[in-house]
């Protein structure tokens, strides 16, 4: 690819990225840093944080017992962060402020993955749901506990923002949900701090949100590989897995199906990546936006794959559901899961005993619907192992995940 416009860190900021000195400031007023942008103070923040910890013990696909070498929430994070980074780096964005956003994207997930989010919604379904966007911001604005002067982490306006829109907006101009309701909490958050729901996002929030995509996109085909759940000969089916394979193969042919794995992986990601670099400067050099004003009012994402490249990551995504995601093995492992996350729900809602001594003096105020809600904040909180030990330690017998 041409590398011309490409930012490699050398250069001056683009007019419509993110700046740290126009920041529209934090919920509750402080003195900044004068080492620190706020957007680089922000990440300090995220990274600090208790919530950031405990991804190091939460599934990614695989449940953490099963392996060290696969991926738990906080390393395919970190990978997020990585690519988030190089986006915004040759966008020449704000690589903090989207540093950030990759970093904290994941905090509301639960243990077990999506399976444990599944369980929790189903048991909060009377009580608002359950929905991880809306958990991380919970936990960024209410539920850490760690400052002298406000609860969560008092992030700036930009960092939120990103953190709730990095995929589209969340309403529409008559101000209702797009595609599903709007959350609870994200709507009682907004109406202190409003989040512009029915915009887009910055930039920098964009190029979090398809790091994701390309991170486990690339990394699930990985773990996939090493558990033998998917096999080298099933992926050279796939258009841009088999062109890679090949042209491995063809170039490589003693090599090791190990090494194989490593060069399909790393090939793909900066396939992915280049493909969006090239894509997002052409709808940049379209619009040419002159303000982050002109991105956030441009109607569409900006930072996304190219037309053919969209087509084909679809297609790897339908590919890794089949026959990754619902696997057999892994489908019996979600079920054991999937019930240990709700028998905690019915254990700490019916006595509230049951609950470590903090919680349980808040479980013994308000309403049911706010008793809920305290429960699955608690257990939206919880690794992986935390979860089977507490499940251990209130029932007789726990379900196996193997």
């Amino acid at each position: 690819m041409s590398m011309q416009g490409v930012g490699f860190g050398y250069r001056e900021r683009a007019s419509y990225a993110c700046d740290p000195q126009h920041s529209r400031g934090r919920l509750v007023p402080e003195s900044e840093s004068p080492t620190r942008t706020v957007f680089q103070r922000d990440r300090d923040r995220i990274i600090h944080s208790t919530a950031f910890r405990r991804l190091k013990h939460k599934t990614q696909v695989f449940i953490a017992h099963e392996g060290d070498h696969y991926r738990t929430r906080l390393t395919h994070t970190i990978e997020v962060a990585q690519i988030a980074r190089a986006l915004a780096r040759s966008m020449r964005l704000d690589e903090d402020l989207a540093e950030a956003i990759a970093l904290v994207h994941d905090f509301g997930h639960t243990p077990f993955g999506h399976t444990g989010e599944d369980a929790l919604d189903e048991k909060m379904r009377n009580f608002g749901g359950f929905d991880h966007n809306a958990q991380s911001l919970r936990i960024v604005t209410s539920l850490e506990k760690r400052y002298a002067e406000f609860d969560g982490l008092n992030l700036t306006w930009e960092t939120l923002e990103g953190l709730v829109k990095h995929n589209g907006p969340l309403m529409d101009a008559q101000g209702q949900g797009i595609g599903h309701p709007i959350p609870a909490a994200i709507l009682e958050y907004n109406a202190q701090y409003d989040l512009e729901l029915s915009r887009y996002a910055s930039l920098e929030a964009q190029c979090a949100a398809i790091a994701d995509d390309i991170a486990y996109n690339a990394h699930d085909i990985d773990d996939g590989l090493r558990s033998g759940l998917l096999s080298l000969d099933a992926l050279e089916g796939m258009a841009i897995t088999g062109d890679i394979l090949r042209a491995v193969r063809q170039k490589y042919p003693k090599l090791d199906d190990v090494r194989t794995a490593h060069e399909i992986v790393r090939r793909q990601i900066t396939i992915m990546v280049e493909d969006v670099i090239r894509q997002s400067q052409a709808s940049l050099d379209s619009l040419q936006p002159e303000t982050i004003e002109d991105i956030r009012n441009a109607g569409k994402s900006i930072v996304a794959f190219s037309g053919p490249m969209r087509l084909q990551e679809k297609a790897l995504k339908s590919f890794l559901y089949k026959n990754l995601y619902f696997h057999e093995n892994v489908l019996k492992v979600r079920k054991s899961a999937d019930e240990i996350v709700r028998d905690l729900f019915d254990a700490y809602l019916n006595d509230a005993d049951a609950m470590p001594e903090g919680w349980r003096d808040e479980q013994n105020q308000g309403d049911l619907p706010a008793k809920a809600r305290l429960v699955a904040d608690f257990l939206s909180g919880m690794t992986d192992t935390y979860a089977v030990r507490e499940h251990r330690r209130l029932f007789d017998h726990t379900p196996e995940l193997s």
